[in-house]
């Protein structure tokens, strides 16, 4: 008893609140405390007295209630993959995913990271102290994006005086200074490392490539080109891969046989509840955390908005 009454003095609650929580009845001739093991939300938040609440950095309840209404755009979560978490639940530390997405929200108030796909065409420069100019710009197509949090990360390809160049650029890195979109389209497929065994010709772009802006309002257009692969050996076995945008390639009997065995080879993995369940992520809980993100993106977008009318003037 007292150590609710200690709990309920740390919440400054009013003395009728008090009461009503806590009763004192007789039974059998000695006091017999009763406690309400329930707290009710509203009626503790109604007497709750504070300093905290005051505190600029705490988010008002107006504003949670808000995000409930919220309306996300289609394919939002493809946009901003990076701030899902992981879906295996031993990786997971729910602080420093918190942490991480204020990392990240800090790091797109300094630098505009624009929508982008995989197949879209990009340029980025980052600070390099060995060159000239102190910066280093590259130009490539998308062939890969992955990575969760400030991990996050995508690998631009380009073919450089006829050879196959690719960097891996972590998006939340300081080092880099600005990303610019030259093409914004999608593929057919969601991972193009193929065109390492494919011809020069799909992955070459020159450095001084000009932007291409989509009309206001328009959706993501999608490339339905099909590459032709090159003659094996390959880099991956990519007949046991269920590639749409590469046109109809031949293999050897065997290569075809050993594919067809690795496709059937647990076919009771499609039924596997659980196991869709550890490598999926909650519905309810990414559309929340997505509308979070919504909210504070739509912030950091009218603030650079702002900015750049500032510019302009001057």
């Amino acid at each position: 008893m007292a150590s609710l009454a200690r709990k309920l003095r740390s919440l400054r609650l009013s003395v009728r609140t008090y009461d009503i929580i806590c009763k004192r009845t007789v039974v059998s001739g000695r006091n017999d405390i009763r406690v309400i093991n329930y707290l009710d939300n509203e009626k503790v938040e109604r007497h709750r007295r504070t300093p905290l609440s005051q505190h600029p950095d705490m988010k008002d309840l107006d504003e949670v209630r808000a995000r409930r209404h919220v309306e996300l755009p289609p394919d939002f979560s493809n946009v901003m993959h990076e701030f899902l978490p992981l879906p295996r639940p031993e990786h997971r530390d729910r602080v420093r995913e918190l942490l991480e997405r204020e990392d990240m929200y800090r790091r797109r108030e300094h630098m505009d990271i624009p929508e982008f796909y995989v197949g879209s065409i990009l340029a980025v420069t980052v600070a390099d102290k060995y060159t000239a100019g102190r910066t280093n710009r590259f130009v490539g197509i998308c062939t890969r994006r992955g990575g969760h949090g400030l991990r996050a990360y995508f690998i631009l390809r380009n073919v450089v005086d006829g050879q196959g160049v690719e960097i891996m650029y972590e998006m939340y890195n300081p080092v880099v200074q600005k990303m610019e979109v030259l093409r914004l389209e999608k593929r057919l497929d969601e991972d193009l490392m193929y065109l390492r065994d494919c011809s020069p010709e799909y992955s070459t772009f020159p450095m001084d490539m000009e932007a291409t802006p989509l009309p206001k309002g328009s959706s993501v257009p999608i490339n339905t080109m099909k590459v032709k692969l090159s003659p094996p050996p390959w880099h991956e076995r990519w007949e046991r891969m269920d590639l749409k945008g590469v046109e109809e390639f031949h293999v050897s009997e065997k290569r075809l046989r050993k594919a067809e065995a690795v496709a059937v080879s647990k076919p009771w993995e499609k039924y596997d509840l659980m196991k869709h369940y550890r490598e999926s992520i909650n519905e309810v809980e990414s559309r929340t955390l997505m509308k979070e993100v919504f909210l504070r993106k739509q912030k950091i977008d009218q603030e650079w908005a702002s900015t750049k009318r500032i510019l302009r003037k001057r």
